[in-house]
């Protein structure tokens, strides 16, 4: 009967006026835009029932899917109906995962009920438009016509049991948690009512102050955050980085630096994979944590300094900052770096104080050290700490105590493990880095890559958080000092003193890497470290306008909030793109193309070994670059086990140093490995899509293939060379979520001389 349905809707009533309206309803470009601009309307104009509402979209929803229709869709397994369907139509090719329930219609006809509990007459919109995208994915061919019926069930019991888990929550945790507020609206179904009774629980409870209200729901927030960014990269949603596969072969060889480099990083990857073994899980294990921690000093310290409201809305602009979320689940030298950067800035704040301690000043030393020991362009923080004091007369003082020098020395001693490695091997870590820098390279200048630097930190610090915070660097001067310093402080710790610190914290680096782009290329990363003392500059300003009558504030902190939710569920959400808009981003857009399809291409590198391996000899890989020597590592199967000690994959070598394998005898696979047979891989360039063609394929449903790039070559003669024979396969590609991902060439090698 299902497939009798199906077929009666997908060929008797085609009609070519009925496609595009089908394809549009089952995924559009506009949607998303749409409901970002309807959020940002209830939050701003609905009052407490809009702001309720939106809440409870935002929670039900994303659980919904991800704890209810996945494991679903998987218990159940139907096959989608083009694979067992010749004639079944698709929107845009085949589609990915099972049939049962739609997903599709599951979150519309959850958001339909949900939206009905909070405006009744909503219903004559959502849904008619929930039935039509359920039909539209029976019409495209996507599901047969009980999966959108058990979908369209399965949503609305969610949202129902979602809205009733929540109110029953708020009953009970929300009484004692959050009394104020709660007194309030005591019921998350009906928000626009208050309690009646004049207490809120117990006496300990009920005596708490807003700003405490605020600090605990930062906290509730925090955990939540922490528990789903575990639960996330448990769950293998993206893939390793190069960066991230390369220096978990580091913590196969601890020392005490590297070539690129400091040893931090090899030894918190060492401490995750003891932890959570040589998995993805346990190689990022640590970033979740080291997120939960600096975003509890960032609130608690500035609940201190400017309030617990003040403190909340700094943590939220914190957590949906692309480029500082990345940090809490990716394990990159850039999370460690902005750690401790932080808390160097938290701990030195209180060593300018008059009461400070020289414990105080060896602290920041401290976490000085450390950063640098994660990066070396830790060493900004010094300049910014020079800049500080020179323009902040009254933390000068602190320069005629011992505590700054002491710090000053700590940080130097830090240095020792990585000068100790360097003067073992000639300095080959400050050419490298000078290299890297584009150092030795004479002024050009080009707006060319300034565009480019700021395209990227427009997305990566989130456009109205960006546009705020360069407002905020520049306008802070003109305001007039509040009449009464912070709590507990001296004149060095005034409010605008803070302003003053913050700004010099984050300022530098960022200008200084902006100015830098006319001279050569800036890695959007390089300004990591200044992201949060100027978003907390941001933060401080702004609430500083607000009080004094600045219309629009909350207004446009609320956009960019939205913004960010829109940002971070499009980039860790790997077919979410899919989902909204019918149609993948072309490879070369997407923001996560470096964590996608290495199982992918590790499963063809494995195919061609396998057929190499038929003639009977041992067969060992030979990558091009260093980051695809850590990547297939990683996902072959028999490589990860010997990785660090008999290595499987190997790192072409040059006669000077390019990366770490130089250093480790193991990976001179020509003394090891004489008379085997081995395959060289290597990464060709994906060319690029114009954004104008994929926007003519979403409305058309129709894409043509990119042509393939020709691949690195410079290694074959050397290869010639060190074998007795070659054979080039070619250039393969490697398909992701509908599109390609890479180019890869392959070249068969035999016989070792």
């Amino acid at each position: 009967m299902d497939s009798d349905l199906l077929h009666f809707v997908s060929l008797n009533l085609r009609h070519p006026a009925l496609d595009g309206v089908m394809r549009f309803l089952s995924g559009n470009v506009i949607f998303g835009p749409i409901l970002a601009a309807l959020a940002v309307w209830l939050l701003g104009k609905g009052g407490r029932r809009g702001r309720v509402l939106v809440l409870m979209l935002a929670v039900i929803l994303p659980l919904g899917d991800g704890l209810v229709i996945n494991p679903l869709k998987h218990a159940i397994g139907r096959e989608r109906p083009m694979d067992r369907m010749t004639d079944a139509r698709l929107a845009s090719g085949k589609t990915d995962g099972r049939s049962m329930p739609s997903a599709h219609t599951a979150t519309w006809f959850a958001a339909t009920m949900i939206a009905f509990f909070y405006y009744r007459r909503s219903w004559r919109v959502m849904l008619p438009l929930a039935t039509a995208v359920a039909f539209s994915r029976v019409y495209l061919g996507a599901h047969y016509p009980a999966d959108v019926l058990v979908g369209a069930i399965i949503g609305s019991g969610y949202a129902v049991a979602g809205l009733v888990g929540l109110n029953a929550l708020w009953l009970g945790v929300g009484r004692r948690w959050f009394p104020l507020w709660w007194r309030q609206a005591p019921s998350l179904l009906h928000p626009e009512l208050e309690a009646e009774a004049p207490g809120a629980g117990p006496d300990t409870w009920a005596a708490a102050t807003p700003g405490e209200h605020w600090l605990r729901l930062g906290c509730v927030v925090i955990v939540a955050a922490t528990l789903g960014r575990l639960v996330y990269i448990a769950g293998g949603a993206i893939e390793m980085s190069k960066d991230e596969a390369y220096q978990w072969l580091w913590s196969k060889h601890l020392a005490l630096s590297y070539y690129s480099k400091p040893p931090l990083i090899a030894g918190a990857q060492w401490l995750g994979t003891s932890i959570g073994g040589d998995t993805a899980f346990g190689v990022r294990f640590l970033s979740p944590l080291i997120g939960a921690a600096m975003a509890l000093l960032l609130l608690r310290w500035m609940a201190r300094l400017a309030g617990g409201r003040t403190a909340f809305w700094l943590l939220l602009v914190l957590s949906v900052t692309p480029l500082l979320a990345a940090g809490t689940m990716l394990l990159t030298i850039d999370s460690l770096l902005v750690m401790f950067w932080t808390v160097a800035m938290v701990l030195g704040w209180r060593a300018v104080q008059e009461d400070a301690t020289i414990w105080h000043w060896l602290g920041v030393g401290l976490a000085m050290g450390l950063a640098f020991l994660s990066k070396y362009s830790a060493l900004y923080q010094v300049v910014c700490w020079g800049l500080f004091f020179a323009l902040w007369a009254p933390a000068r003082a602190q320069l005629r105590r011992p505590g700054p020098w002491l710090a000053l020395m700590v940080v130097l001693l830090s240095m020792t493990p990585v000068l100790a490695w360097n003067v073992q091997n000639h300095w080959v870590t400050l050419s490298h880095v000078s290299d890297n820098a584009g150092l030795g390279e004479r002024w050009k200048p080009s707006l060319h890559h300034l565009l480019d630097f700021t395209g990227a930190e427009l997305v990566l610090l989130n456009p109205v958080f960006l546009v705020a915070a360069l407002w905020a660097m520049v306008r802070f001067w003109k305001l007039k000092p509040e009449g009464t310093p912070s709590p507990g402080s001296a004149s060095a710790c005034s409010r605008r003193g803070l302003m003053v610190y913050l700004f010099c914290m984050g300022a530098p680096v960022f200008i200084g890497h902006w100015i830098y782009t006319l001279h050569s290329q800036v890695q959007p990363n390089w300004i990591a470290p200044a992201a949060v003392p100027l978003l907390c500059l941001m933060t401080l300003y702004w609430e500083r306008r607000w009080r004094e009558g600045a219309r629009g504030v909350v207004g446009w902190l609320r956009a960019g909030l939205i913004l960010g939710v829109v940002a971070m569920v499009l980039l860790l959400g790997p077919g979410l793109v899919e989902k909204v808009i019918g149609k993948p981003l072309p490879p070369d857009k997407d923001p996560l193309r470096r964590i996608r399809a290495w199982k992918a291409t590790t499963g063809m590198v494995s195919a061609a070994r396998a057929r190499l391996l038929a003639e009977g000899k041992p067969v060992f890989i030979v990558a091009h670059h260093y980051g695809l020597t850590g990547l297939l590592s990683f996902y072959l199967p028999e490589a990860r086990p010997v990785a660090g000690r008999e290595p499987l994959v190997y790192s072409i070598l040059g006669p000077i140093p390019e990366n770490q394998f130089f250093f480790w005898p193991e990976y001179r696979y020509q003394q090891a490995r004489k008379g085997q047979n081995a395959l060289y891989v290597a990464e060709a360039d994906l060319p690029r899509y114009p954004l104008a063609a994929w926007f003519r394929s979403v409305l058309t449903g129709k894409s043509g293939p990119l042509p393939a790039k020709p691949a690195p070559t410079e290694y074959l003669q050397p290869l010639a060379l060190e074998f007795e024979s070659i054979k080039d396969l070619g250039v393969f590609p490697i398909l992701d979520r509908g599109g390609i991902y890479r180019w890869v060439q392959l070249v068969e090698c035999r016989n070792l001389r």
